[in-house]
């Protein structure tokens, strides 16, 4: 066994998404350096025996299936563990809350907002992979962050670059921040082969093994106006100091321009085991079995602006952004709703960003345009963002 990466105790840890490809890249991580780790809680949706087997895995105190349909699964596979089993949205929330060192959320969509937000609030430090914490209830999170003197770690490779960037430095000193995009698989398609794309063409991602929700938000660029939005938010910069910029290589993920002109590049393999170790080990550094690059092997690194005519997403995003938290809101809504209907072979692939826009358009006539002042507010925007675009997805079905 190798020696412990600092001279502290094992760090407790709860995992929100424990099946999901985060929360399996975690515990992955963490198996490789049992002797700095305790897994306390593990959660899921409705998998129970990947949650099951997981829990067993990591040696859990405890598992949550979010489905309490799925409890009686989960209790069967833990019988003669020792691992305590729950289930429901309660039971969810009430895991996030309990004493560790570090929260890894990574539960995908508005499902992680309660559970999360309850984590920031009990307070701990918060390993944040959920992009709806921030672009559906940003100005919540950040506030209730900084009133309980929580640190939130962010896990997105862009984000965890700019992070490590900006760790012990000045952020006024901070003239503009750049994340990058591989592109997705459609960075050379055509509008009109776009138009054709089936949901096998957008989730084969070039260089990124992802869920299907994210993957798909990457082939239409969402993904990276989300993450304009968290980054809006993390590091407290206006939407006309954030850039996109299309690196098909993958090695770049940040990029922080300093007032006086400097330029710091994060760069690592596309592989998610590095921003997750080191969010766990922070402000620690831990070993890391992914490749090294070789810089003199490397054929070149090219940078290229968007096409926002193909990919409106990233407009959309702004836009969105520029409006406030309301429309972010509806932004992610209508979004994971266009996105489901797409994997279902319910709409086309150009129809997910047609029909966030229309959203965000009629919902002011829905919804009053004004940002969540609770987390119960923010659930609710949500919830009604998805009942306009599952509205829209239903008319144009019909027509």
């Amino acid at each position: 066994m190798t020696a412990p990466v600092a001279d502290r105790p094992p760090r407790r840890i709860t995992i929100l998404g424990a099946t999901g490809s985060i929360g399996q890249s975690t515990l992955a991580v963490i198996a490789e350096r049992p002797q700095d780790y305790v897994i306390e809680a593990v959660t899921a949706g409705t998998n129970a025996a990947k949650l099951a087997a997981s829990a067993r895995a990591a040696g859990a105190g405890l598992a949550v299936i979010a489905e309490p349909s799925q409890y009686g699964e989960l209790k069967a596979a833990l019988a003669g563990t020792g691992i305590e089993a729950a289930a429901g949205a309660d039971a969810v929330v009430e895991a996030a809350t309990r004493p560790v060192d570090l929260v890894v959320a990574a539960i995908v969509g508005a499902a992680g907002l309660a559970p999360t937000y309850a984590a920031v609030t009990v307070p701990t430090r918060i390993a944040l992979a959920n992009k709806e914490c921030l672009v559906s209830a940003g100005d919540l999170f950040v506030r209730a962050a900084q009133s309980a003197g929580v640190s939130i770690l962010p896990v997105d490779s862009e984000h965890n670059a700019i992070f490590q960037i900006l760790d012990g430095r000045r952020i006024d000193h901070v003239e503009r921040i750049a994340i990058t995009a591989s592109g997705g698989p459609f960075r050379s398609w055509s509008s009109s082969a776009m138009a054709a794309a089936r949901p096998a063409d957008a989730l084969k991602h070039p260089n990124w093994s992802m869920g299907p929700k994210i993957t798909i938000d990457s082939a239409t660029l969402m993904n990276k106006g989300l993450e304009l939005i968290e980054a809006h938010h993390l590091f407290g910069l206006a939407g006309d100091r954030l850039d996109v910029l299309i690196h098909p290589q993958s090695i770049v993920h940040g990029i922080v321009t300093f007032r006086d002109g400097a330029m710091l590049a994060g760069m690592g393999p596309a592989d998610m085991r590095g921003p997750i170790a080191h969010c766990l080990a922070w402000p620690d550094r831990s070993p890391v079995p992914a490749r090294r690059f070789d810089l003199a092997a490397l054929d070149a690194l090219t940078f290229e602006r968007p096409d926002v005519e193909r990919f409106p997403a990233l407009r959309l995003a702004r836009e969105a952004l520029a409006s406030g938290g309301w429309a972010t809101n509806i932004l992610s809504a209508a979004n994971e709703e266009a996105v489901a209907a797409f994997l279902a072979g319910r709409i086309g692939f150009l129809q997910i960003a047609e029909i966030v826009e229309e959203a965000i358009a009629r919902a002011p006539a829905v919804v009053p345009p004004r940002a969540a002042a609770t987390i119960e507010d923010a659930i609710a925007l949500d919830r009604q963002g998805r009942q306009i675009a599952g509205a829209i997805i239903a008319e144009r079905a019909s027509a």
